[in-house]
């Protein structure tokens, strides 16, 4: 037994030894308490605290300038959009609209302002007017108020209600005569009078939507008109001249 012990003591001896020649890195660190948790408070006590900007101050009465100039550019814009807009549809429908008119007051808008706006003309075919030339497929005949004739040319065929001495419409624009229709010479004497003038009627359509007594209202109009004047022109020569035989 007292041999065991010792032996024991030596072994501990021995081990106790050889540990204290063992490095520092393996040796096991002393025991140290971990430091307390710091509380809430003191954490934000201790965080960083941003300043508040300062605010800027709004003059109220610039504010109130900008809207009231941002609102009158937004109503002229709209204006003008508005403006622009009903101009344009005006436009196209100026020019889609067709004017019935007299021979006389086609002659009168030529020479005021010879445009090539499209119109109807309205008025009797004078009789024995109607030719074909040889040259051209076209017809040719005269469309009178009484007052004054006018050349009509018209490329086609005419329709069936077409008649000489009735009421016609025709729809173009008026052209002044070319050099080739000037020297087309024509035996037809009805139409010496129109052809002295310095224009003629292009037809693109000969409206056949009504019987060859129909005529609109304006040409009926101005073609009674122009019989008044005709009648009381008469009644003045005849009475001029009733002294003179007596």
């Amino acid at each position: 037994m007292q041999m065991a012990s010792s032996l024991a003591l030596r072994f501990r001896s021995h081990l106790l030894r050889t540990a204290s020649l063992l490095p520092s890195s393996f040796r096991r660190p002393p025991f140290q308490p971990s430091p307390p948790l710091l509380s809430a408070h003191r954490l934000l006590s201790t965080a960083r605290r941003v300043a508040p900007r300062p605010r800027k101050s709004v003059d109220i009465g610039a504010r109130a300038r900008q809207l009231q100039t941002r609102r009158l550019w937004t109503y002229a814009l709209t204006f003008s959009g508005l403006a622009g807009f009903v101009v344009i549809v005006l436009n196209n429908f100026q020019d889609q609209l067709v004017f019935y008119i007299t021979p006389t007051d086609a002659l009168e808008k030529y020479a005021t302002n010879p445009t090539k706006a499209r119109f109807r003309l309205g008025g009797l075919v004078l009789e024995g007017s109607v030719v074909y030339p040889a040259s051209k497929p076209e017809v040719e005949f005269i469309i009178t108020d009484l007052i004054t004739d006018i050349v009509v040319r018209y490329e086609g065929s005419l329709p069936d209600l077409f008649r000489e001495g009735h009421s016609v419409v025709v729809e173009g624009i008026v052209k002044p005569f070319t050099e080739e229709i000037k020297k087309e010479v024509s035996t037809n004497k009805v139409s010496e009078k129109a052809r002295r003038l310095e224009c003629y009627f292009c037809a693109a359509e000969v409206l056949a939507k009504h019987d060859e007594k129909y005529m609109p209202k304006e040409v009926a109009a101005a073609i009674e008109k122009n019989k008044k004047i005709i009648d009381e022109a008469a009644a003045a020569s005849v009475a001029a001249e009733a002294p003179k035989t007596t």
